[in-house]
């Protein structure tokens, strides 16, 4: 689940879920009243409620489930702090405007005693790096081949959090997406995995396919001994990025990182990335994917997170093709539709642009008129890469009168 870590910064386009709400209370769920924090049954120990709770949450379809302390001391605070000093969450400003609160559980909700965290396995069914090779066809991000993630999470964490609420008669806190929790330090002090260092989650059992989330209670439950790093001086994630987006293990400048670029970023892609972006339409999965601990990953089997046919290997001209309401249509429920039709169309002509294939310049080239500018900008771009030099001249003559300052650089480039 995507965002904020605790000393790389964010993982961009996965995901992540930062979980938000209000209390789920004995009151509020129509459970029986009781002393926040105390159990229904005096008789049922500490011990038995966490089996209990983590018992319950694999019956609803989490892969993994672990008990943190809302304590986290100030590590994770630290590692944000210089995270957000450099520089690195880019225009994410949101990482910033919490900071405080971000930093540990109880700094958002001083009543927290525990985290339940949990997992879910997305793993996909082959390496998603090999669709690089086809540049006629865009690579999305494994995570956003299907629903919405965060629906799926929210449904199940609602239901486990008013189950916790009605047999231990607690108050819990579930958020999804909306307020400042750093998932990641969290599932590595539950003993989910550990932050590894292209600042993702990495799971002994799952590899680095995991969705995140928590839940939030003031029940005084024992913690999971937390997992320790088992990376060693292997370096594969940092490698593989093809923006050099690690200016060290464990921190993530989001700036290069194309998660970022391709789906947070609003405005025009520096020139410097478009080629190394490749086919990559939405998110990048090569830091995930180049982990050898992957070896032990397994595909999922949860129906939510297998991969749509239509965006495994979708063609880029019909995406090129695509006006706002049939964009709307096709990604309707995906989390591809929040970042718009123009800047998606845009990250799709960049990926034209470097498929070597002039037969999609014409594809292009009908978007060079389009009412979006990052869109227009993009089509310039990709003609200049596919046209024989006197052809673009041709249409850059055509396109003189441009009136946006950023198209017009992309014509006389």
């Amino acid at each position: 689940m995507a965002p904020a870590c605790a000393d790389g910064g964010p993982a961009i386009g996965k995901a992540f879920i930062f979980l938000s709400g209000s209390p789920v209370s004995p009151a509020s769920s129509g459970a029986p009243s009781g002393a926040p924090g105390r159990k229904a049954d005096p008789s049922l120990s500490d011990a038995d409620a966490k089996t209990a709770i983590l018992a319950r949450a694999r019956a609803l379809g989490f892969s993994a489930a672990g008990v943190a302390p809302a304590d986290m001391g100030g590590a994770a605070a630290d590692g944000l702090m210089g995270f957000l000093a450099q520089g690195f969450h880019g225009d994410m400003d949101w990482l910033a405007a919490r900071a405080k609160e971000r930093a540990t559980p109880q700094g958002l909700w001083p009543a927290a005693k525990s985290a339940v965290v949990l997992a879910m396995n997305y793993g996909p069914p082959a390496d998603p790096r090999t669709l690089q090779a086809e540049k006629d066809r865009g690579a999305v991000s494994v995570y956003a081949r299907n629903r919405d993630y965060h629906d799926e999470a929210k449904k199940r964490l609602r239901q486990l959090a008013r189950w916790m609420a009605e047999s231990f008669h607690c108050q819990v806190k579930l958020f999804v997406d909306t307020a400042p929790v750093m998932e990641k330090p969290l599932a590595q002090a539950g003993g989910l995995g550990w932050q590894g260092k292209h600042t993702n989650l990495v799971s002994r059992d799952f590899g680095s396919w995991l969705f995140l989330g928590e839940i939030f209670t003031d029940l005084d439950l024992a913690p999971d001994a937390a997992e320790t790093d088992h990376c060693g001086t292997c370096r594969d994630c940092l490698d593989a990025c093809p923006t050099a987006a690690f200016p060290a293990p464990h921190q993530l400048d989001a700036r290069r990182c194309i998660s970022y670029l391709t789906i947070e970023n609003k405005g025009h892609i520096p020139a410097e990335f478009r080629v190394p972006m490749g086919n990559r339409i939405y998110g990048c999965d090569d830091c995930l994917a180049a982990c050898p601990w992957n070896k032990y990953a397994v595909r999922t089997a949860d129906y939510a997170f297998l991969p749509r046919v239509e965006l495994t290997a979708p063609k880029l001209a019909e995406l090129a093709g695509l006006d706002d309401a049939g964009f709307r249509q096709v990604f309707a429920g995906s989390p591809i539709k929040r970042i718009g039709r123009d800047r998606f169309v845009r990250n799709v002509l960049i990926a034209i642009g470097n498929s070597g294939a002039p037969a999609l310049a014409s594809v292009a080239e009908t978007l060079a008129s389009d009412a979006s500018p990052l869109v227009r900008a993009m089509a310039a771009w990709a003609l200049k890469r596919l046209l024989p030099a006197g052809d673009f001249a041709v249409l850059a003559a055509a396109h003189a009168g441009e009136a946006d300052e950023a198209v017009r650089a992309e014509w006389t480039a």
